[in-house]
């Protein structure tokens, strides 16, 4: 009775969205960074810049609410690590903004994103301790 009640799944077609704009955003992310290698960047400064590229715009697309509207149709496509997580932080700093810049945007821009900084610190501590004891 549930499965008759429950809309089709469009699996397919939101794994080929997904895949599509995930795909894009690491197009873009791949052409910043071959401009940057052109205009004479070592690789390590490119990719720094492009990071640093990538981080902008999704922090403005979030602003610009855009980022959700992209987000809507391509689903899981723009959890690229990078503008996912500028996405994960602008979201709640703008969503809590009149609330003052403390408890508002300080206090709340971390709401998702703190975890995340947390367990990614404390894992990188217990991954070089098995390297530095095993390696």
């Amino acid at each position: 009775m549930s499965q008759k009640a429950a809309p089709n799944s469009k699996l397919w077609r939101n794994m080929l969205v997904a895949f599509l704009i995930g795909g894009l955003i690491c197009t873009i992310g791949q052409g910043i960074m071959s401009w940057m290698q052109s205009l004479g960047l070592s690789r390590e400064d490119g990719g720094a810049v492009t990071s640093i590229s990538l981080i902008f715009l999704s922090a403005l697309l979030t602003g610009l609410n855009c980022y959700d509207n992209i987000a809507k149709h391509a689903g899981a496509g723009t959890l690229v690590p990078i503008t996912g997580f500028a996405n994960a932080m602008v979201s709640p700093a703008l969503e809590f903004k009149r609330e003052g810049f403390i408890l508002g945007v300080g206090a709340k821009m971390f709401s998702i994103a703190g975890p995340v900084i947390l367990y990614g610190s404390a894992a990188s501590v217990v991954y070089g301790l098995i390297l530095a004891i095993f390696g």
